[in-house]
């Protein structure tokens, strides 16, 4: 299959026979669990790039990799000192093999492989050649090869079927019909034994209905393989599941390779069964290529250095065993390493792959490979509107089936709006009634500012890892993203606050008309799509929801100590006074105050108070320092406001993902 010393030792050799015989029933065993179907896909006309025949070799020469060290200090990130994780590391795979790439922890297969597949974050400095098929590598890495990460990340609330639909829709051309796509993933729920599972809840740890971790991983692989890559990176397909489940992967990625695919993994001390399956074998130590391979030869290569393995021992821990640095031993294990990749440079199978690396560096230089053929596989990519409405019906059914977001939201909005309304219960049109009248109007624009405000501060931190996955695999883009989220929660950001003026609005009896109720809940509803605005501008800007608050906290102060309530605007110092112009809560108080205190004229008297007499709305209004004459400002100031602030969120959120 790839390059590799022919032949084994005559343990390699008895040792191989045993473990197929062993592997014969489990493996039987496992097709009637795991039946492995064809998995054809109709494409469009001139789609006509076909893996099973062309296939992809993936070679690298001299390839080292630079990663920024961890920096302390707030101040010194931009001049990090770098580290060397690979160090000139050249090799090859071919079509039709399934390669294992193995190494004690920090040795840098897990470097290699995401430098391979094109998926490194943009602060690794990459040096060396990475071509496929003679082809240097670009962009277009994310459209011919699939990349299953360690870890699993899904919508949990979505159900098995639900996922790959939208993944089908935002994967898959766009040319192809809805029927096509439909077939498509039945196809593959079938293939991956995903189908006794398709309508059950995703689910997480320690959940009901969750997934078990073979579930999740089939489910992974049926994610990227939905395009047909011939070229799939599975970083520790097996970390975490037991012994049987994880046999089934690696049988699952040896039928893929026996279709012609190209299959790379990392994976961490496999079981001899599990060790057996694989074609070929690349171990790394310390950043160095200590041997490139079969199984077999691997053997053979260790044995004429000296470094036999005892008989019944498992061959992948007693590589792994040789190529680990011992502590306590660290001078001795070094030296041991050194002189295994020393000895592999010089190897005719060395020499073997480096043939091979310049043969596909002439074929692509030469012409003799059209480089269009790794442009024809590309996808016409759906359109954006078509992002938007699956992204947005991904995070619809988040809401919803998620009783923190929405259901206990309006539950607890219903329940504050009736003990506020309670409070005030029997306000009367009086002197007394006037700050009665007003602190139930701060009321409404409170409650409806901090709670949704803190609540979605989460948003963007909690799917960081997700939305930097799927993004930088090109599924949809930031503004599609970000958008989807805000029309997900628009819906319970209007009914939230609707249902809170309609439970106080009576209850506190304020102004008996139509038009002042229902511009009431209008002016509420917009404060509380401000605040959420406001919340989404720190989710996007900050990493993790306590460093957003120790921002959000005393730009929350500043709103209070602006809106007009505890301090008459007009006696505010110019220092701060400015500031009251960015805070809603003023113009949100003033509207509110506005709507109820215009056209008033008949306020009561109590002669046998000493206190001043207000009799008209207008001096009440005046009291606060505000004017009828700022309701139009108001409603455009808040209307800015909002789109301001969901603008500052969106290019905060893209800066972040750029530099992801």
């Amino acid at each position: 299959m790839g390059v590799g010393l022919e032949g084994t030792d005559g343990y390699g050799e008895s040792a191989g026979v045993l473990l197929q015989q062993s592997l014969s029933t489990s493996y039987d065993a496992c097709q009637e669990e795991f039946p492995i179907i064809p998995l054809p896909v109709k494409s469009p006309k001139n789609y006509d790039w076909s893996p099973s025949s062309d296939g992809i070799t993936l070679t690298w020469r001299d390839l080292s990799v630079y990663v920024p060290q961890r920096s302390t200090s707030l101040f010194k990130k931009r001049n990090r000192p770098f580290k060397r994780i690979l160090n000139s590391v050249t090799g090859a795979v071919k079509p039709g093999s399934l390669v294992a790439m193995m190494g004690a922890s920090g040795a840098g297969k897990t470097t290699l492989m995401r430098t391979l597949a094109h998926r490194n974050p943009r602060d690794v400095v990459v040096d060396g050649d990475i071509r496929v098929n003679g082809i240097p590598v670009g962009d277009f890495m994310n459209t011919i090869s699939g990349y299953v990460y360690q870890e699993d990340l899904f919508i949990s609330t979505m159900t098995v079927r639900e996922h790959l639909n939208f993944m089908a829709w935002l994967k898959l051309d766009r040319r192809i019909g809805t029927a096509e796509r439909n077939r498509h993933v039945i196809e593959l729920l079938y293939y991956l034994g995903l189908m006794k599972c398709a309508d059950t809840t995703i689910g997480e740890i320690g959940e009901n209905k969750a997934l078990s971790g073979g579930e999740k991983k089939r489910l992974a692989f049926a994610t990227e393989i939905l395009t047909d890559p011939p070229l799939l990176f599975c970083d520790e397909p097996t970390t975490g599941l037991d012994s049987f489940s994880a046999q089934k992967i690696v049988h699952m990625m040896k039928y893929m390779a026996s279709k012609g695919k190209t299959v790379v993994c990392t994976i961490h001390q496999p079981s001899s069964e599990l060790f057996a399956l694989f074609h070929e074998l690349v171990l790394l130590a310390d950043g160095r290529i200590a041997y490139i391979g079969s199984t077999e030869g691997a053997l053979q290569f260790f044995n004429s250095l000296g470094y036999d393995c005892p008989r019944n021992y498992n061959p992948a821990d007693f590589f792994i065993h040789m190529l680990a640095v011992t502590p306590g031993d660290e001078a001795n294990s070094r030296n041991t390493i050194k002189r295994i990749c020393d000895n592999f440079a010089v190897t005719d199978h060395a020499k073997a792959v480096e043939v091979l690396v310049h043969y596909e560096m002439h074929i692509g230089s030469s012409g003799i490979v059209r480089k269009d053929l790794m442009f024809q596989r590309k996808n016409v990519q759906v359109f954006w509107i078509t992002q938007l409405y699956w992204l947005t019906n991904r995070s619809f059914k988040q809401v919803l089936r998620d009783p923190s977001v929405q259901a206990l939201r309006i539950i607890q909005k219903m329940v504050i709006a009736l003990i506020a309304g309670l409070c005030y219960v029997g306000t009367t049109l009086n002197q007394e009634g006037i700050q009665s009248i007003q602190g139930a109007l701060f009321i409404f624009v409170t409650e409806n500012t901090f709670s949704p405000m803190y609540s979605v501060l989460n948003t963007f931190p909690e799917e960081k890892a997700l939305f930097t996955r799927e993004r930088s695999s090109g599924l949809y883009g930031t503004g599609a993203y970000y958008l989807s989220k805000v029309f997900a929660m628009l819906p319970g950001l209007i009914l939230e606050p609707f249902l809170f003026v309609v439970i106080a609005y009576w209850l506190v009896g304020l102004k008996e008309a139509a038009q002042a109720f229902f511009l009431t809940a209008v002016i509420v509803i917009l404060t509380m799509n401000i605040s959420t605005a406001c919340g989404y501008f720190f989710s996007a800007s900050f990493e993790s929801v306590p460093i957003a608050l120790s921002y959000l906290v005393p730009f929350d102060y500043v709103l209070m100590a602006t809106s007009g309530l505890f301090v008459k605007l007009s006696t505010l110092p110019l220092t701060i006074g400015w500031m009251q112009y960015l805070s809603w809560l003023m113009y949100a108080n003033e509207a509110l105050s506005i709507v109820q205190w215009n056209g008033i004229h008949n306020i009561t008297c109590e002669y046998t108070s000493n206190l001043p007499c207000v009799k008209e709305g207008e001096a009440v209004l005046e009291a606060y320092s505000f004017s009828e004459t700022h309701f139009t400002r108001d409603i455009v100031a808040m209307c800015s406001l909002y789109i301001i602030f969901h603008i500052l969120g969106f290019i905060s959120l893209y800066l972040r993902s750029k530099n992801t």
